[in-house]
């Protein structure tokens, strides 16, 4: 049986900890580690709720919850190997406690750490979202954006995921939505040169990107909570991004791991839920305090 997660938690939360907490607490650690000159960028949804905050009422529309609820359960962040110990101390400077290093983590590069309060987790991970079934590298990127990793990435890292859930679709819809596609990176604008260039080194990425943007066009034909105009936008920006990663010239690399195709597994497994997520990782947290 698992153990039970520690939680002081206000009554009138009705035990659900609101998004705005989510996007105060990632802003207060963002301000922190700015202000110890520490490389902090924020990683997955929430990066792209606060990256889309133009948009709240579309957001609202979509619901990333299908059920009323909590809409997030964690905060994901991205730094360098080298800024692992002033993570570290921001970290501790605003109270939170660090899980003890396993094999796992270690071999995931990332680090976790649990809100004072119990109210959820911290990932942090660094130069690589590793734990991917398509990793991600985000070595020299993280001064691009002032809150996050890229946005080409933010994108990519939705699409690389093979067990596209409902959430990860809304995530992605609302992210673009709410930016335009521009070849070149820019504030605030999706780079699909970027998203180009890695892909036209991996056909398993590209494979994987590919099929979930197909996915994601049939998916907004049917949201009957779209106006004509936004689902014209929606597709035409898919559209876009389809036709520039299939046109960009193709990696030796890429060319003959294509000849293989589906025959071989072209992505990576990823941690299970207890070992990342949900209430097993809480267990581990007791840990910090011993």
């Amino acid at each position: 049986m698992a153990a039970t997660r520690p939680v002081e938690m206000p009554a009138e939360w009705g035990g659900k900890v609101p998004t705005q907490v989510f996007i105060d607490e990632a802003l207060t650690i963002l301000k922190a580690a700015s202000e110890a000159k520490v490389a902090l960028k924020m990683l997955g949804g929430l990066a792209i709720k606060i990256h889309s905050l133009n948009e709240e009422e579309f957001a609202n529309r979509l619901g990333r919850s299908a059920e009323p609820g909590q809409e997030y359960s964690d905060i994901d962040f991205a730094t360098y190997y080298k800024s692992r110990e002033g993570v570290k101390r921001v970290m501790e400077s605003l109270d939170y406690s660090k899980r003890p290093s396993t094999m796992s983590t270690s071999a995931s590069q990332r680090q976790i750490y649990f809100h004072p309060k119990g109210w959820f987790y911290i990932d942090v991970f660094w130069d690589k979202l590793k734990a991917a079934n398509h990793p991600i590298n985000f070595r020299n990127r993280l001064e691009i954006d002032r809150t996050s990793i890229p946005l080409a990435d933010l994108l990519l890292e939705k699409l690389q995921i093979i067990s596209f859930s409902r959430k990860d679709i809304i995530d992605t819809i609302l992210l673009l939505k709410a930016h335009t596609l521009a070849e070149k990176e820019e504030p605030e604008t999706i780079g699909t040169d970027r998203m180009a260039h890695v892909l036209s080194r991996d056909w398993g990425f590209w494979y994987t990107v590919s099929n979930n943007l197909r996915g994601i066009e049939e998916y907004v034909k049917k949201m009957t909570v779209l106006s004509p105009q936004e689902l014209s936008e929606l597709i035409a920006k898919v559209d876009q991004i389809l036709s520039t990663i299939s046109s960009t010239p193709k990696s030796l690399r890429w060319k003959l791991r294509a000849l293989v195709g589906t025959k071989k597994k072209w992505y990576n497994p990823v941690e299970t839920e207890e070992t990342v997520g949900g209430f097993g990782i809480w267990r581990l947290r007791n840990e910090a305090h011993p």
